[in-house]
């Protein structure tokens, strides 16, 4: 059976689908809604579901995953937004720099692409880089859904663009793909500098895993080369930086910067497994592009967002001048392209977690972390 394809968006022609259901044999469903309600009136969902596992994917907000289910267990986390949030309700110019934690709910959302870390301010105090930058607040202008059922695949492929008259000019190409019975999902990312010059980006993935994936007692396992705690606050709780408490209400977050080791061919892998070993998420990515990694944990109460955000980026989150300093940005000559991989695994039984933890510990073989005990100079902004 040769494959299929649906545009369900193209701006060019000016077109779109409000609804798509259909259902492919040995593969799965691909569904296509527009949102309503509130402040996700207008929102784009796109789901895959291959039986395994099912993704909700944003096109309305830079091809983010709003939220990924494998069998019963839902992964994502409970934010106090109601969202997903339509990009017109966030207000990323608002002088606080913060306006992008309106439509933070996502259970994946990119931060770039001219920066991605907190917010800077110049001298006048004006905004100059808002926190975690525009990409999560731009929609897609072309979005196809296919099935392809020699390869036993479903995607959907969305064009965003993150351009201004005079400045930076960036297309990412996203796809988001399932392959028939697996219980994850592969982003490939294509992120082109449509200008004649020269350009520079950033990029982060914000995977953020709540309730009931994260719990007390939870533990961040990964193939550790270097742990650096973001400022003091971390690094009071150092000693504890992997692991989650249960809920507290008024917890201060705690982000620590990572350099992971990796394969030969720069490949690595992280996992997030419960207290008990019985479910966890795994997620696996080339650490040549991605060379940086940053553990945010916020576990304060579950009505306020009881979080950890596993971040695989090519920067640490710091401002976007100081990371410029560190020379952690991606040069991007006219018209040239860089592309990055990010695979979600889903574990629904302690086997699965212990073969995920087996494949790190192979990775980090005979290697000792080295953990400090407070920020380091080059790593964390003062």
């Amino acid at each position: 059976m040769p494959a299929q394809t649906w545009t369900i968006c193209d701006h060019t022609n000016a077109t779109s689908v409000d609804e798509l259901h259909e259902q492919i044999d040995g593969i799965g469903t691909v569904t296509k809604k527009t949102l309503r309600c509130g402040l996700s009136a207008g929102v784009d969902v796109v789901t895959l579901d291959n039986g395994q596992c099912k993704v909700d994917i944003l096109p309305t907000r830079g091809m983010s995953i709003w939220k990924a289910w494998s069998g019963d267990l839902e992964i994502g986390w409970k934010s106090p937004t109601r969202g997903p949030v339509h990009p017109a309700f966030v207000d990323m110019g608002e002088p606080s720099g913060l306006g992008w934690l309106d439509g933070f709910d996502e259970m994946m959302v990119r931060c770039g692409l001219e920066s991605n870390g907190a917010p800077e301010f110049n001298d006048q105090g004006q905004l100059t880089y808002p926190l975690h930058g525009r990409i999560g607040n731009k929609p897609a202008h072309y979005v196809q859904i296919t099935a392809d059922p020699e390869a036993g695949t479903l995607s959907v492929q969305g064009i965003v663009e993150e351009t201004r008259f005079h400045f930076l000019k960036l297309r990412m190409t996203s796809t988001v793909t399932l392959q028939a019975k697996q219980p994850g999902f592969q982003i490939h990312d294509r992120v082109e500098n449509i200008s004649a010059s020269s350009a520079e980006m950033q990029m982060l993935y914000h995977a953020n895993f709540g309730l009931p994936m994260l719990d007390a007692g939870s533990t961040f396992v990964a193939p550790v080369k270097t742990v650096v705690p973001r400022n003091d606050h971390a690094a009071s709780g150092i000693a504890t930086w992997n692991s989650y408490a249960a809920e507290e209400a008024g917890y201060e977050e705690q982000v620590y910067f990572l350099e992971l080791l990796a394969k030969d061919n720069g490949r690595t892998q992280t996992l997030l497994k419960n207290a008990h070993g019985t479910a966890g998420a795994s997620m696996l990515f080339n650490k040549k592009v991605l060379p940086c990694f940053t553990v945010w944990k916020n576990t304060t109460a579950a009505t306020d967002g009881y979080v950890t955000g596993l971040e695989p980026g090519t920067n640490f989150p710091n401002p976007r001048s100081y990371e410029g300093e560190q020379d952690r940005v991606v040069k991007l000559g006219g018209g040239k392209s860089i592309e990055f991989d990010l695979d979600f695994v889903f574990h629904r039984n302690e086997a699965a977690v212990s073969q995920a933890e087996a494949a790190i510990q192979a990775i980090q073989g005979d290697t000792a972390p080295r953990v400090y005990d407070k920020p380091q100079a080059g790593w964390c902004a003062p």
